[in-house]
């Protein structure tokens, strides 16, 4: 009899954490380009722009409250409004190049109600690198 009920008690409690993670309800990044940019090489002196382009792939709508980044050479701008599930948006990011010449990997900080964040932390990284060199070519025009 113990042979029995010791798979059953396992199949309840294994079959009991599935149901509660797929019933979570919150908004769901998924980056069409990855949550990584690299720029390459760019100029010293203009900033630089990328737009991180994602889709609310959870099943409520994704609200970003805050997003910080790891130095003030970089400036996110994100939605304020929520975004619905299926629906996209963008979370621009800028780095000013100017008195920053080499390599450079910064990083912005999301704050979101979404479910998915890596290592169940309560934020969300997206990520920037490339080189400041002096006579690159201009990056700044898409």
């Amino acid at each position: 009899m113990k042979k029995l009920i010791i798979p059953f008690f396992c199949l309840f409690f294994g079959l009991s954490f599935t149901s509660v993670a797929q019933d979570k309800q919150g908004g769901a990044f998924k980056f069409k380009e990855g949550d990584t940019h690299d720029f390459g090489q760019v100029p010293l002196g203009p900033e630089v722009y990328y737009d991180f382009v994602f889709t609310n792939t959870g099943n409520a709508p994704l609200i970003i409250t805050d997003a910080q980044p790891s130095c003030s050479c970089t400036t996110p701008v994100w939605p304020h409004e929520p975004i619905l599930p299926g629906q996209t948006g963008k979370i621009n990011v800028g780095y000013k190049t100017k008195d920053h010449p080499g390599p450079f990997n910064k990083d912005v900080y999301i704050q979101s109600n979404a479910t998915n964040n890596p290592s169940g932390e309560k934020r969300y990284t997206i990520h920037i690198k490339g080189v400041v060199t002096e006579g690159a070519k201009d990056a700044t025009k898409k």
